[in-house]
């Protein structure tokens, strides 16, 4: 959206004045702003402005002791509790290797930043967020009681921005795709495909048969990857809480990734919702907006591994699950189990 066509902030500051309780993400989308217009709009209203340089941000964050890290897409929301620690540095994309946050970043995605403060009564919420060019959140840290708030005010005094104006400027993330007259063969597809041996090389396999996740999955064939009907979604989730299998679940945008490492307890379903509320794991995905589910089994020096992926209607990957597992060993038997026997739907094929 043009700035132009954009309410002004006094406009914005004006709405939230009048929905207090609205979210918001649901807010912005009302608006038609960005969430991230949304939050400049109350910049000197407990809100900061600060520069998004990524390595800094992550190595300054363990003084901050115990926080909750977010990220999320349109349909899924990831929260876990813990500590940034074990940061791995690089140019392109980044690593968070903690006992409980573990995040992939890539920084080229952060554009805008944020301190954000909000009186909650008696209290303070304190938080970094992060956002794309399109003004679309790609991560947040949340303080908890036990946060090293000096700490935070430190962090947030060597990024502040020089710039403390109350709009930014948005533009359109650009979707990288292929040419389809480039992609490679189901038969080049399937002989890449069965000698991998690490997950890792899938993408680069990808890349270099110019093909998305979801033509590849179409185009490999039900020994590496079948339709499983929507209810397997909730069987997957009540299973594993049922028999304490440890699993990981990925959630991310093209700005970060984030997994969770671990069992399952407390899973609720609260209309389109399906909702894990544990005591350092929160996860929220709207099921109503997943339009297929694939489970899809890669080759690794270990024996295979198996995957359940859940996409939207636009192709893209709202969540993925594995059995949890370490370098070096095979995968689950009980999370096999269940991968391989959730409720299959038919191939569709070719008139």
């Amino acid at each position: 959206m043009s700035a132009e066509a954009k309410p002004s902030p006094e406009a914005i500051r004006l709405a939230r004045a009048e929905n207090p309780k609205m979210r918001e993400r649901d807010l912005a989308t009302q608006l038609g702003v960005s969430e991230a217009d949304l939050v400049a709009a109350h910049v000197g209203e407990g809100v900061r402005r600060i520069e998004p340089r990524v390595s800094e941000v992550l190595l300054g964050l363990e003084a901050l002791g115990e926080v909750m890290a977010l990220t999320r897409n349109e349909s899924a929301v990831h929260e876990k509790i813990g500590i940034y620690d074990k940061v791995v540095p690089g140019q392109r994309a980044m690593m968070l290797l903690g006992a409980d946050i573990d995040l992939r970043i890539f920084p080229d995605a952060w554009a805008h930043g944020f301190a954000v403060e909000k009186n909650d009564g008696e209290t303070v919420r304190r938080s970094l967020q992060f956002f794309d060019k399109a003004g679309d959140a790609v991560h947040k840290i949340h303080l908890r009681p036990a946060s090293n708030v000096a700490a935070y005010e430190e962090l947030v005094s060597r990024l502040i921005s020089a710039d403390q104006s109350h709009s930014i400027e948005t533009m359109p993330v650009e979707k990288t795709g292929f040419d389809e007259s480039e992609a490679g063969s189901s038969d080049e597809l399937r002989e890449r495909w069965s000698t991998m041996t690490d997950v890792h090389q899938f993408f680069g396999m990808l890349r270099s048969l110019k093909l998305n996740r979801r033509q590849a999955l179409d185009m490999i064939g039900e020994d590496y990857a079948w339709r499983l009907d929507g209810d397997a979604l909730n069987a997957m989730f009540l299973h594993a809480a049922q028999e304490g299998i440890p699993i990981m679940c990925f959630v991310g945008n093209h700005g970060c990734i984030q997994i969770h490492s671990g069992p399952v307890a407390n899973i609720k379903t609260m209309g389109p919702w399906i909702n894990v509320l544990d005591e350092t794991f929160h996860l929220h995905l709207r099921a109503d907006h997943v339009r297929e589910l694939w489970a899809v089994r890669k080759p690794t020096k270990d024996g295979h591994v198996t995957s359940i992926e859940a996409y939207g209607a636009d192709g893209e990957m709202i969540i993925q699950f594995f059995g949890k597992r370490s370098e070096g060993r095979t995968e689950r038997d009980d999370w096999r189990m269940i991968a391989e026997n959730l409720p299959r739907l038919p191939r569709l094929t070719a008139a």
